[in-house]
């Protein structure tokens, strides 16, 4: 139907610009007169009367949505002349535009972006509310931050692939948007390949699309924060990888068509978030006293408050996997790693993580996602750390951490292999666990064996461990073999604290 000078209105909207056309509807840009403001108008189009029941249906379906991230709904009209009903036309640019104009986003903002869609979803999903396929035109991000979704209600009961298919066309559609070579980039980028489904057996939901997407945000506000929560165990570098196809899509911009590579091993996949781990601590600068009773003036740093878990761990893995479909998962790999090396995968690794994962036992010992990983080497270990933007602790940041709030650090009672709990009995008054027992740790430089002053450096092993609590929290060792794994070595990060 052609737009005369006559036909402006409908109702009291007047139209103003035709947007588009399908075989059942046109959508206007419109003013409503009475108010002055600018909507769009849906409306039926006359020739498709046999549309009417189930178009208005659809109209109800919208308007009984009440959440302040969906569009609105106004009024709808429906008489013998005309069917139409008018809503909100949300403010900014939709990242669909976004992504064909070439403007990216920055790491953090996308975070913020996937969790407020993810949130507006759990709110669809709550009430069984069926929707139309959601696409990047469906997402408006306005200049101010604003973030608001189309009203895509229809009428009927929500199926039950709905919420899979939108998490996974997100995750692949939303390329050319992230912002290269920024904090959070490889990140963003994991994330969007497991929506994707890149090397998973099974789906994310929108309740973990939420979570890691905050985890996200609570890492790159602050970066310490990564280490005290189970949720986040999200891919961090140092660089994005440059892939095929964008797994950038809801915050980031590269070409990331990755399907991971078809590898005959099985792939590491993210577990399920858990509750948190606890807070990192933090060791303030100016002197501390050493393992060899002598003092060292050092900078402030925060020490992880448990070692690495299995969990943890995996979602390292899971990160690699990632650039390994651009042979990028090298670029945490130390300088000194031998180039035989092929991989990082603990001694023993599927066994253990299916354990794991099904809370289960491991070597006749009860294991779950939250505890220590086990049978890393030392190149591991700093690979991990490198990931996660900090470093293994030296030797002596380690031991300043214990003797923080300790003042007898051999009386501290050595615990078993256990998950870290609220309950981990192995404690220090400042929140440190594992250092009497658990596992024992890498550190990050070589020293003189106090017992051999003429001999040369070796790399420190230190703690106790569950099959060598002797010494507890004061037990060191002395090794020049980085390739040593063993079921009782584990390790944990530290932090600079600017």
């Amino acid at each position: 139907m052609a737009l005369t000078p006559d036909e402006t209105r409908l109702g009291d909207y007047r139209l103003k610009e035709l947007l588009a056309e399908g075989t059942v509807t046109r959508t206007w840009l419109a003013e409503q007169v009475s108010v002055r403001r600018d909507v769009l108008v849906d409306e039926l189009l006359p020739e498709r009367a046999d549309a009417r029941e189930g178009f208005l249906a659809d109209i109800r379906s919208k308007a009984a949505v009440d959440h302040p991230l969906i569009g609105s709904v106004y009024e709808a009209v429906a008489n013998d002349q005309t069917c139409f009903f008018a809503r909100e036309r949300l403010p900014g640019a939709t990242l669909g535009e976004r992504q064909r104009a070439n403007v990216p986003l920055k790491p953090a903002a996308l975070a913020n972006l996937l969790r407020r869609v993810a949130e507006a979803n759990l709110y669809l999903e709550s009430r069984n509310q069926d929707t139309a396929p959601l696409d990047p035109d469906d997402i408006h991000l306005d200049d101010s931050g604003v973030i608001r979704l189309v009203n895509l209600a229809v009428a009927g009961d929500r199926p039950p692939t709905r919420s899979t298919e939108d998490i996974s066309n997100l995750g692949s559609s939303l390329d050319g948007i992230v912002a290269d070579g920024q904090p959070g980039t490889t990140r963003i980028l994991t994330l969007l390949a497991w929506m994707r489904g890149d090397g998973l057996d099974t789906s994310l939901t929108w309740e973990q699309v939420r979570d890691y997407a905050a985890e996200i945000e609570k890492q790159l506000a602050d970066p310490t924060a990564g280490m005290a929560s189970a949720t986040a165990r999200l891919a961090k570098g140092k660089k994005p990888p440059v892939l095929a196809m964008s797994i950038a899509g809801t915050l980031a911009v590269i070409a990331l068509g990755v399907a991971l590579s078809h590898s005959k091993q099985p792939r590491p996949q993210p577990p399920p978030p858990k509750a948190s781990l606890p807070d990192a601590v933090l060791i303030p600068s100016g002197l501390h006293p050493t393992p060899d009773g002598t003092q060292e003036d050092l900078r402030s740093f925060r020490l992880s408050a448990n070692e690495v878990t299995i969990g943890q761990y995996a979602e390292f893995l899971a990160a690699l996997a990632v650039l390994a479909n651009d042979h990028r998962e090298r670029i945490f790999d130390h300088a000194s790693q031998p180039p035989t090396k092929a991989d990082h995968r603990p001694d023993d690794w599927e066994t253990l993580y299916a354990a794991a994962k099904a809370e289960g036992t491991w070597q006749n010992r009860s294991v779950t996602l939250d505890t220590p990983v086990v049978g890393v080497d030392w190149w591991d270990a700093s690979a991990y750390c490198e990931w996660k933007q900090g470093k293994l602790p030296s030797q002596e940041e380690w031991f300043a951490a214990l003797r923080q709030q300790t003042e007898e650090p051999g009386s501290l009672k050595a615990s078993t292999w256990l998950p870290v709990t609220a309950d981990t009995p192995d404690r220090t008054p400042n929140g440190l666990l594992g250092m009497a027992g658990s596992v024992a740790e890498w550190t990050r430089t070589p020293s003189v064996n106090p017992a051999n002053p003429l001999g040369g450096k070796l790399w420190v092993i230190i703690g106790g461990s569950y099959l060598k609590p002797a010494n507890g929290a004061l037990t060191r060792e002395w090794t020049d073999d980085r390739a040593l794994r063993r079921p009782d070595l584990g390790f944990r990060l530290a932090t600079d604290t600017k």
